[in-house]
């Protein structure tokens, strides 16, 4: 093995800082598009939430309606 390090410049150094800035730009546009769907994925499973409970309401008149009329006819 050689004692001697290989010899780094200013402009091999220029170049790493470039590849470098290059890619942390493309992470950031990644982390800005992953985001975006993370967000939009929230509001699509709160909107459902607020129709599920929406649905709910309706759906347990109609069952103590129904309860209701089996109790009333319902002999003794």
């Amino acid at each position: 093995m050689s004692d001697e390090s290989p010899t780094i410049d200013l402009t091999y150094i220029g170049r790493a800082l470039d590849r470098l800035t290059i890619d942390v730009a493309s992470l950031r546009d990644d982390m800005a598009a992953l985001t975006a769907i993370a967000v939009r994925r929230d509001a699509t499973l709160s909107a459902l939430l607020t129709e599920v409970r929406a649905m709910h309401s309706p759906h347990a008149r109609l069952a103590n309606r129904v309860r209701a009329r089996e109790i009333a006819t319902t002999p003794p």
